[in-house]
């Protein structure tokens, strides 16, 4: 039997901020028992925080349910159309692998020989240290986990751009307009990217009003411009798998569900690069039409 009880913002916030600047939750449990909270209830409050934090999902209000259902997360099937090949206009794209957790597919010549080295040439003159979006504060910063360069192109900047949004959005089945700039990445020798999710966590109020503008990120699609010789795999930690990067190939994931949950089995990140470069297109695709920040 479930109870409601008052969930004050001022300590749903303390609990958010402790939680994001990775206090432990059960200190954050006993400094709220310390202050007469009650066990029961101080668990659920960490618990319901810490269940936005890791499933993408709003805040809790100003009353909270205590002894309902657990959360969790249910995939749904892809959008991407079925069978072992799929054309996409004039290009005809071979599916090597099909997961159900994280939702994912592996594909073979996503993108020519000739694609891929026109989008490194775009990109390497406009090349700049690669930034990560803060936790806590949801500001743009140079972090330490990800050391990368990177650039973004404008939506439909050149036609190169137009031809592959377009693509994307045949493949996915979402329209290109939820789609964010392509963002370009190369790795060089030594670099990496540690474990992160794609979608916004809305712990602060940058990530929610970019929700609320854009909506949720619901997918990712990595697309390998070059043959990596050591090194470079994204990796899947939660799930014990990865992904080699070869040139053309591309992978797609989706960790958003119509319920509005994210999936943490997304969780993934860049093994360091032993030799040479590694270079990477991103697509993020989000729920609704994406709208720049003005």
């Amino acid at each position: 039997m479930s109870t409601t009880v008052d969930f004050p913002a001022p300590v749903r916030d303390w609990i958010l901020h402790n939680l994001t600047r990775g206090v432990d939750a059960r200190s954050v449990v006993n400094e709220l028992v310390s202050h007469k909270t009650a066990v029961e209830v101080a668990a659920a409050m960490v618990d319901a925080v810490a269940s936005a934090l890791l499933y993408g999902t709003s805040l809790p209000g100003e009353r909270l349910e205590i002894g309902g259902a657990p959360v969790s997360y249910e995939p749904e099937p892809l959008r991407v159309p079925e069978g072992p090949l799929i054309r996409l206009g004039e290009r005809e794209v071979r599916v090597l692998l099909r997961l159900q957790r994280p939702a994912a597919v592996l594909f073979a010549d996503l993108l020519g020989a000739d694609e891929c080295d026109e989008l490194i040439e775009l990109a390497r003159p406009r090349l700049i240290r690669s930034t990560v979006i803060d936790p806590v504060t949801g500001r743009n910063i140079v972090a330490g986990h990800r050391s990368s360069d990177g650039m973004f192109f404008r939506p439909r900047e050149t036609p190169l751009i137009e031809r592959i949004e377009e693509r994307i959005a045949e493949l996915t089945g979402f329209p290109v307009e939820n789609g964010e700039g392509l963002q370009m990445l190369r790795y060089e020798a030594g670099a990496e990217s540690t474990p992160h999710v794609d979608y916004l966590v809305p712990g602060n109020d940058a990530n929610q009003e970019s929700i609320e503008r854009s909506g949720q990120r619901v997918g990712t699609l990595l697309m390998y411009l070059n043959d990596v010789e050591s090194g470079g795999e994204t990796v899947f930690p939660q799930v014990g798998w990865s992904v080699v990067p070869q040139r053309g190939q591309g992978f797609y994931f989706e960790y958003g569900n119509r319920s509005g949950r994210c999936d943490p089995a997304s969780l993934h990140a860049s093994a360091p690069l032993r030799i040479g470069e590694k270079w990477v297109a991103t697509k993020w695709i989000r729920s609704r039409q994406f709208v720049p920040r003005g």
